[in-house]
């Protein structure tokens, strides 16, 4: 699909210095920018770069003023960054906008869905699952029995949504991610064998909640898994039965949070952070990286290390432990003066 740069100045209220005319089909970084293609300066340090684009339109601040002939049309705009931020949001929103079913699917005859859905091929929905409106599930999608998803949610490619799931509207989750595998919970028999113990609840995913590729969230042993609006989840995590995750909270990638532990509103939790089950976090944390989490967190704390500990004791103790040959040197040493050879 292609715009004319009168079209995009109308969406982001910009001032047009160039052809007006010109179209643009796709994006580009502005020092790979080529014909066709939209790009945006906001940066000084990328200054450069904007007289030798090969970029048909490029959305600039309302202040910048070129040191020499620029071939490019400009688009003048009060933040150059956050129109092209709005740019990315409506071409996602084009390139996502599917309707209709595709063949081969199956749904069953009690599911039900609202206007504007699009079931990919080779997807399945199962029995009473009901879908909002403009919900979209992309091609090798498994929809349990009973699963319902609000408006405006994306599943996309290979997703598996077990059985009595409830999402909310306006949430992404991305392809390969499994909501409502049973969690893992067995008991040790008198024989030494493990048994599994029936996980009957389910997961509860709220409104504006974001689940990067190949996460997995598994359904409760009883009552409910909860992710609640506004999470941001990034790939490849791991969020065990009963977890209770709170508004706006964001993680990184590999992160494990094992069952039945509660974390609070606004957190900030990095990358591979192990987290111990049963236990509370409070609201406003942040968990630097590759933290091991074993007790409970009060609200507003900063923690490192495993076990983590108070961010700023963390760093002090860190420049001890580089110092450690040293300072066992230097003890050794004085040891030495006070006591001799013997």
């Amino acid at each position: 699909m292609k715009f004319t740069a009168q079209q995009i100045a109308g969406i982001l209220d910009g001032d047009i210095e160039g052809n007006p005319d010109i179209e643009v089909y796709k994006l580009s970084k502005i020092d790979e920018g080529s014909e066709g293609s939209i790009t945006f300066l906001a940066n000084p340090k990328y200054n450069a770069y904007l007289y030798s684009t090969k970029a048909s339109i490029a959305i600039v601040n309302k202040e910048f003023k070129p040191d020499a002939k620029v071939s490019t049309t400009l688009i003048k705009v009060d933040d150059a960054y956050l129109a092209f931020s709005k740019i990315l949001e409506y071409y996602n929103l084009v390139k996502l906008n599917k309707f209709g079913i595709e063949e081969p699917s199956f749904i069953s005859k009690t599911a039900t869905y609202g206007e504007g859905v699009y079931l990919g091929a080779f997807s399945y929905l199962g029995e009473k699952v009901k879908l909002g409106r403009n919900v979209k599930i992309f091609p090798n999608s498994y929809i349990g029995d009973n699963v319902v998803i609000g408006d405006n949610t994306v599943v996309f490619a290979g997703v598996k949504i077990y059985s009595e799931t409830v999402i909310g509207s306006d949430c992404v989750i991305n392809s390969g991610v499994i909501i409502g595998a049973d969690g893992f919970g067995f008991a040790l028999s008198d024989n030494g064998e493990y048994k599994k113990i029936p996980q009957i609840g389910n997961v509860i995913i709220e409104d504006f909640v974001d689940i990067g590729a190949a996460t997995t969230i598994d359904r409760a042993t009883m009552g409910s898994t909860i992710i609640k609006s506004g999470v941001k989840l990034d790939n490849h995590i791991q969020i065990a039965h009963n977890v209770e995750i709170g508004k706006n909270t964001v993680i990184a990638s590999q992160t494990g949070i094992a069952g039945s532990t509660k974390i609070g509103e606004n957190c900030m939790i990095g990358g591979q952070v192990g987290i111990v089950g049963h236990i509370t976090i409070g609201n406003n944390v942040k968990i630097q990286a590759q933290s091991g989490i074993g007790r409970n967190v009060k609200d507003n704390e900063t923690l490192q290390g495993s076990p983590a500990i108070a961010l700023s004791d963390y760093n002090k103790s860190y420049v001890h432990f580089k110092n450690l040959p040293k300072i066992v040197k230097d003890i050794n040493d004085l040891d030495k003066k006070i006591h001799g050879d013997s």
